[in-house]
């Protein structure tokens, strides 16, 4: 068993001189934190190799070289990483999901190039890997792979981690190929993403794009339980901590010091990219010397711009942006000593970065959208002494860990210059009371911890998937059902209603039996052995018109009515629905604020049904009428229970537990009880453990197994109620 790594660059610079091959390795957060993965055993790295090779025997040659270290080459034409990679990646997909719609190109060359190189990236896995590998793959340049791998290995391990934000279901709509980027995505047994923000809007679009259903942070798809999870990412703190003892470090340091000397710096690093509020950044820093003349010689901004793209419009433009503005505020306040912004248009190395993080008193990380930034948390760790100031964005990631900087809304440009004159009169006592906790974060949830806590949750999840497809009723279960079903001379069966024989209507009215369910059920009752019972929430007038002239028994309002074979309806005793009256108004305070939504009255419960309602109103409406009316019926001891799109309030001792009396009925050797709603829960816990207990719907219950809907529970039945062959 090994682990491959798919993303879309292999943590390696591979480079031609004098016809001889050259790599140097990475330094990224991400070849740092996945190398003691990949460089172990035999696991792998698998991801474009950087370059255009044309020739197969240089192809080959760069293969062998690079195997040698645990890496393994995707080859890419220079018409793909256009389309593919310029295109479809970061004209189509980054826009989007950094929340500039506006910059984004749809074009269908892009999306055939993406779905094209996805393939050729899972015909790459498919040639390393073998039965019981666990793929994990990486970043938004492949979207598609998790789906297509799954679809030709069904039961290998898959994990996926998106590092860029996932964008709120408004904006991700837009995209024209939404749906087959999420049920690709899927194809992962987990997802993991830096916020819960981004998990929240990743599952909101599954819902609402998708015809399925997610409990919490779990999503059914194809028999599979998908898990969504925010894992942050961290950074090799120890790497950054003993880099301020290394000696080219520290002779930076120390020029530095001599050409800065008194100056307070302000460090600013970034890729070029219209997601980093430069701009905005840089207008503040305008105010602050506007406004304050006395920080004239006092402070200097070290602007650090990594070259990225600057052949595209929108990032050409935001460069010709940005030397304009930094001129501009240079030419208006430079003295003979003294530049206000110090600009470098390039790349520095890491020995250099490490010196400016610890000559910088102020650390400005102020990003207009960002999954995690890892400049943020090196600062942090840079800063060996707890002293300094992070001016953080609360639109970074990081921000959700590092509460102690000085947060602010990127877009306002006047809080942006108030943190400035914040952080520049920080007193030492106010620095080291925000330094130390957010170095302990950034020691205790560091690159180590964030691979350990993904691959433990994996295998978590491969765990849970396993135990929940032992529960679920395929072919093996349904035959030692039938079997037992067969051996056994008396038998009781339960029957939930909606969501269990029937599929759910809009209309609770049209929810009617159809020929099909009827005639289940008479080959079911006409079985001598068999007791069959209706237990259902609907009132018993509707069951009564709806299964009346069956021999079968029912429970209706879930108990507070019951009659037997043959007899008359009666209730439970010492019932009563004087309470309605009370409730009744803020139910109806809650129709006339949410369209679609009505109100069921029955015998002893009222019932608020949204199933009408649009996606997400209805859920958030349901919350707060379950919030506003808890004391109210906490008060007159009623129960109120939610259930699928509806919740109920009814009387204390109106439960489906009480189908446990029909169990003195008769010496009953095989019991099975299916229902889908949280109704029944009490009804699966109230019958003996050896009872055959099936949820419909859902994985998540007391019941012993699950199906996926009343489609299974129908073909259950219709075997169960078939005659052997004599």
């Amino acid at each position: 068993m090994k682990t491959i790594i798919v993303s879309n660059r292999l943590p390696v610079k591979i480079t031609e001189s004098d016809d001889k091959i050259e790599l140097k390795q990475s330094e990224g957060g991400l070849a740092t934190g996945l190398g003691s993965i990949y460089r172990q055993g035999n696991n792998m790295w698998l991801g474009w190799s950087g370059i255009e090779v044309e020739s197969e025997s240089k192809q080959e040659e760069i293969k062998d070289r690079l195997q040698e270290i645990n890496l393994f080459p995707v080859f890419l034409t220079q018409e793909e990483i256009n389309l593919y990679y310029e295109g479809f990646s970061n004209e189509t997909l980054w826009p989007v999901f950094h929340y500039h719609p506006t910059y984004a190109h749809y074009e269908q060359s892009y999306w055939d190039s993406y779905l094209a190189v996805n393939h050729k990236f899972k015909e790459a896995v498919l040639e390393i890997a073998e039965p019981g590998d666990i793929i994990w793959i990486h970043d938004y340049q492949l979207l598609l792979l998790a789906g297509l791998i799954r679809a030709e290995q069904p039961d290998i391990t898959i994990g996926f981690f998106l590092h860029i934000p996932f964008p709120s279901y408004e904006l991700f709509r837009l995209i024209p190929w939404r749906a087959e980027l999420l049920e690709n995505m899927l194809g992962a047994d987990l997802i993991g993403f830096h916020t819960f923000d981004d998990a929240r809007h990743f599952i909101s679009s599954i819902t609402r794009l998708l015809p399925l259903h997610a409990s919490a942070n779990q999503i059914n798809y194809n028999d599979r339980q998908v898990i969504v999870e925010a894992f942050p990412m961290g950074i090799d703190e120890k790497k950054y901590e003993s880099l301020t003892h290394d000696r080219l470090v520290l002779e930076n340091v120390s020029k530095l010091k001599e050409n800065f000397q008194d100056l307070k710096m302000i460090l600013s690093i970034d890729r070029l990219d219209y997601s980093k509020g430069i701009l905005q950044r840089l207008q503040a820093y305008d105010i602050l010397l506007q406004k304050n003349p006395e920080y004239h010689e006092r402070v200097v901004l070290y602007m650090i711009v990594v070259p990225s793209r600057d052949t595209v419009p929108q990032y050409k433009e935001l460069r010709d942006e940005i030397d304009k503005l930094v001129g501009n505020i240079n030419s208006r306040y430079r003295t003979l000593d003294w530049n206000p912004i110090h600009y470098y248009y390039r790349s520095f190395e890491t020995e250099m970065l490490s010196a400016l993080y610890n000559m910088a008193e102020i650390c400005l990380v102020t990003p207009m959208r960002d999954g995690m930034n890892l400049v943020s948390k090196e600062y942090v760790a840079s800063r060996t002494d707890n002293t300094g100031v992070l001016i953080l964005s609360e639109m970074a990631g990081a921000a959700k860990e590092l509460i102690d900087a000085i947060i602010v809304n990127p877009n306002n440009v006047g809080e942006l210059y108030r943190a400035m004159i914040e952080a520049i009169n920080m007193p030492l006592e106010e620095q080291l009371r925000r330094m130390v906790p957010m170095r302990e974060v950034v020691a205790k949830f560091n690159v180590r911890h964030w691979v350990k806590i993904y691959m433990d949750r994996l295998d978590e999840v491969k765990q849970l998937q396993a135990s929940m497809q032992a529960k679920h009723v395929g072919a093996a279960t349904m035959t030692y059902i039938e079997d037992e079903y067969r051996q056994a001379k008396k038998r009781l069966i339960f029957l939930d209603y909606d969501g269990t024989l029937v599929g759910f209507k809009s209309n609770i009215n049209q929810a009617f039996p159809d020929d099909d369910l009827y005639e289940i059920l008479d080959e079911l009752i006409s079985e001598p052995m068999n007791d069959v019972v209706i237990v259902s929430g609907r009132n018993h007038e509707t069951l009564e018109d709806w299964f009346g002239h069956l021999k079968i028994d029912i429970i209706a309002e879930h108990g507070a009515w019951q009659k037997h074979t043959d007899g008359e309806w009666t209730r439970l005793p010492g019932l009563n629905d004087h309470w309605k009256q009370d409730l009744m108004p803020m139910l109806e305070m809650y129709v006339d604020r949410t369209p679609g939504s009505f109100i069921e009255e029955k015998s002893y419960s009222l019932v608020w049904h949204y199933r009408k309602v649009e996606d997400g109103l209805g859920e958030l409406r349901a919350n707060e009428l379950m919030t506003n009316m808890r004391f109210l019926t906490d008060d007159k001891s009623l129960q109120m229970m939610g259930g699928n799109k509806v919740i109920e309030i009814k009387n204390f001792e109106v439960n489906k537990g009480k189908v446990a009396s029909w169990l003195d009925k008769d010496n009953y050797d095989y019991v099975l009880a299916l229902g889908d709603d949280h109704t029944d829960e009490d009804m699966f816990k109230a019958l003996p453990a050896d009872a055959y207990t099936i949820k419909i719907g859902s994985n998540i219950s007391a019941a012993r197994f699950y199906m996926r809907d009343y489609r299974e529970v129908r073909k259950l039945l219709r075997t169960l109620a078939a005659k052997e062959e004599v």
